[in-house]
C-alpha cells in the first residue's frame, strides 16, 4: 500500500449521488479529509474560485495537499477522483491488469450511463417545472434497462468486478435512490442483495452522512 499522508484532502462537494462517492471512498480508505460544501442549489459551483478546482463547474472535486512528488494536486470528475485515490492508497482498485480492466469497465459504465440516465430520470420525474410525458417515459425506460444490466451482472457475484471496488462505490450512491427512478427494486433480487450489503458497510454509512 502506498504511503498515506495525515494532511486532510479538501473535498468540494454537495449532497448528491456524485457528491457522496468521494467521502465514501475516503472513509473506506481511512484518509483524512474535510468537506468544502458547494451548494449547487445556490449555483455556488459557478463561483470563480471553484472553477479553478473544477473547470467543468461540477461537483465533486478534490485538492490533495500531498499529491505526486509531494506537491498539491486538484482532481475533478468523480471517476477520475476514485481512480486517483485507489492508486494513492492501493485500495479498492486492483493493480493486476485484468482485474483493473473489469473495474474500469463498470466504473465507466456508471459514469457514462447509469449516473447520467438516472440523473435525467430524477430531473424529468421530480424537478422539471413542466412534466413532459415523453421524457419521463424515455428516461424511466432507460433506468429500468440499466438496472436490468446491473441485475444480470450481479448474478452469482457479490460485487460488480471481483472484490469490492471503486466500481461498487461509484454505483451504490445512485442505486440507493432507486425509489426516485421508477424502478421496482423488489423485482431485482441480485441488485437488492448487493445494495443491502454495500449500504451496510460502516464506511459507506459514514461517507453518506458526511455531507
Amino acid at each position: 500500500m502506498a504511503a498515506v499522508s495525515g494532511r486532510p484532502i479538501d473535498v468540494h462537494t454537495w449532497s448528491t449521488p456524485n457528491g457522496w462517492k468521494i467521502p465514501v471512498m475516503l472513509e473506506e480508505c481511512g484518509l483524512p479529509y474535510r468537506v468544502v460544501p458547494v451548494n449547487i442549489g445556490k449555483n455556488e459551483q459557478f463561483a470563480p474560485d471553484f472553477l479553478v478546482v473544477s473547470p467543468n463547474n461540477k461537483i465533486p472535486a478534490i485538492v490533495d495537499p500531498d499529491g505526486p512528488g509531494g506537491q498539491p494536486i486538484t482532481v475533478f470528475e468523480s471517476g477520475a477522483i476514485l481512480q486517483y485515490l485507489g492508486r494513492k492508497t492501493g485500495q479498492f482498485y486492483p493493480t493486476d491488469e485484468r482485474a483493473r480492466v473489469a473495474v474500469d469497465e463498470w466504473l465507466f459504465w456508471q459514469v457514462a450511463g447509469f449516473g447520467p440516465m438516472l440523473g435525467q430520470t430524477h430531473h424529468f420525474k421530480i424537478y422539471a417545472p413542466e412534466k413532459v410525458p415523453y421524457a419521463i417515459e424515455r428516461f424511466t425506460t432507460e433506468a429500468n434497462r440499466l438496472y436490468g444490466v446491473l441485475e444480470r451482472r450481479l448474478e452469482g457475484r457479490d460485487y460488480l468486478a471481483g472484490d469490492y471496488s471503486i466500481a461498487d462505490i461509484s454505483t451504490l450512491t445512485w442505486a440507493k435512490l432507486n425509489f426516485k427512478q421508477g424502478v421496482d427494486i423488489a423485482a431485482l433480487p441480485n441488485v437488492s442483495r448487493w445494495l443491502e450489503t454495500v449500504l451496510a458497510r460502516p464506511a459507506v454509512q459514514r461517507g453518506l452522512a458526511a455531507i
